[in-house]
């Protein structure tokens, strides 16, 4: 069975016993998009849930980790940060063929692009930048010790791992040698800040795509995808949302660049940044270029992990083979920043 589809007949057996309310014939269709951990909305009986598992077959080590992502969901119900309500995980893979979980369905709104063409005039689209503003500020402000999340991430130098991490995961899905990538693999160790002690959990993914607002309104109603979640440096995902702004406007990035921000209402970067300072009590930032030089290189280092699983045939979408070839873009306008 592909990771397009599900076992049903077995899994509504597993959640008839396990899921509290659970009843009916169960129907499962996946949603668009995505390129990590396939997802599903699950129907029974006029409820809804959904579901998102570990892809089936050999992974890169630490990639995929639905169980973590499932426990910090859940350490999160009780805090100022929205993310959906937790259910179960399942860690039996022959319940579907991999590890999985279940969570509350919302009904709300992905919004794709940063030009945010929903919104009907500048003051609404600034509420939107705001509310993502509010939201990752909150994220930041967590006491991961009062949320049972003080073991969640390894002490020290937050980016000296992160790094170590991105380069052996980059160099295990490796398809060619790319000179730029040679060159940030030896930038970055050398320009890397000092540590200042900051830690706290970061979300290692945070950009519009990962928000699910309200159907209606500039209100964000969970915070979405934690794979790549652990207790570090929040500046990382400060870089890791301006990044998103600074790629080009083409169909497989859709990001910022050239773009008139001030007449769709929508923050400068040094706007959006000094708003983001307010909230957590920061004092300015040093070293902006590191962290966004930084992100540019981790996001390659990831689209390069799509482009080797469509060559070994377990990309999550349809969208995948094109996404792969953003690697020596990215990479090229990290060297460019340098």
């Amino acid at each position: 069975m592909s990771i397009q589809q599900l076992d049903t007949t077995r899994l509504a057996e597993y959640l008839q016993e396990h899921l509290p309310g659970f009843a009916g014939d169960l129907q499962a269709e996946k949603f668009a998009g995505g390129q990590s951990n396939p997802t599903f909305k699950l129907s029974a009986n006029g409820k809804s849930y959904v579901l998102r598992r570990k892809p089936p077959g050999k992974l890169l080590p630490s990639a995929h980790a639905v169980d973590r992502e499932y426990r910090v969901i859940s350490a999160l119900a009780d805090t100022a940060v929205p993310v959906p309500k937790t259910y179960l995980l399942c860690e039996d893979d022959s319940i579907i063929g991999s590890m999985f979980y279940v969570m509350e369905h919302l009904e709300g709104r992905i919004l794709w692009d940063p030009l945010l063409p929903e919104a009907k005039s500048k003051a609404e689209r600034a509420a939107y930048y705001d509310a993502m503003n509010e939201t990752l500020a909150a994220l930041h402000k967590v006491d991961v010790n009062a949320v049972g999340l003080a073991d969640y991430g390894k002490p020290g130098n937050y980016f000296e791992r992160q790094l170590a991490r991105w380069t052996k995961q980059y160099r295990a899905s490796e398809t060619e040698r790319i000179e730029n990538m040679e060159t940030l693999l030896q930038w970055l160790p050398a320009n890397m800040p000092q540590d200042d002690g900051t830690l706290s959990l970061v979300h290692g993914d945070y950009r519009l795509d990962n928000i699910m607002f309200h159907p209606s309104e500039a209100r964000v109603l969970a915070l979405l995808d934690w794979e790549l979640s652990t207790l570090g440096h929040p500046l990382a995902d400060l870089a890791n949302q301006c990044m998103a702004w600074m790629l080009p406007r083409d169909s497989s990035m859709k990001g910022l660049a050239g773009v008139d921000r001030k007449s769709l209402g929508i923050p400068s970067d040094e706007e959006y940044i000094a708003r983001y300072c307010e909230r957590t009590g920061r004092d300015g930032i040093d070293n902006w270029d590191f962290y966004l030089v930084f992100s540019l290189f981790r996001l390659a280092a990831i689209v390069q992990g799509i482009r080797k699983r469509v060559e070994i045939g377990t990309a999550s979408s349809d969208e995948a083979d094109s996404r792969g070839n953003l690697v020596h873009p990215l990479a090229e306008m990290a060297v460019n920043l340098i």
